[in-house]
């Protein structure tokens, strides 16, 4: 009789768990080829795939299949012919957003040179007031009355 020890559980679970982690590595290997005889067998079988002749068939299937075949090509066909009219209509839409996008930034621009040109006219009469301005005290304090004659509209 065997007795376990430490040493052989040890070595069973270390044998177990590297058994478990290459379980899903044996997994996606694909199975070894065929040998013609198994192939034969197989075919024999009716395991592997091959057409069946047109005289083999049955014409109800084939006409299932065949209704079915261009339902399917129908609905591809529509699904293809709305995605064409999406795409175009979102190629509009878009060129319609890069429009007006650009009319905005073309009025952003031309009023943003409208505040500069106001404050650059507004910073010029504001200096012209201020000249003006001490040459009437300068005129007043020289004691002439007509000092006011030139104010800046």
């Amino acid at each position: 009789m065997i007795r376990p020890t430490l040493r052989t559980a040890t070595g069973l679970a270390a044998g177990l768990i590297l058994i478990a982690g290459a379980a899903p590595v044996l997994a996606q290997t694909p199975p070894p080829p065929e040998s013609a005889a198994e192939a034969a067998r197989l075919q024999a079988l009716g395991e592997t795939y091959h057409r069946a002749p047109d005289t083999a068939q049955d014409p109800d299937e084939v006409a299932t299949t065949a209704a079915l075949n261009a339902r399917i090509a129908a609905h591809n066909e529509a699904a293809a012919r709305q995605e064409a009219v999406d795409t175009a209509e979102y190629a509009e839409a878009e060129a319609r957003y890069r429009a007006e996008a650009a009319a905005a930034a073309t009025l952003q621009a031309n009023y943003d040179a409208e505040q500069r040109t106001a404050a650059a006219a507004r910073a010029e009469y504001e200096r012209a007031r201020a000249t003006w301005e001490a040459m009437i005290r300068a005129c007043e304090a020289g004691g002439r009355r007509d000092c006011r004659a030139n104010a800046p509209d």
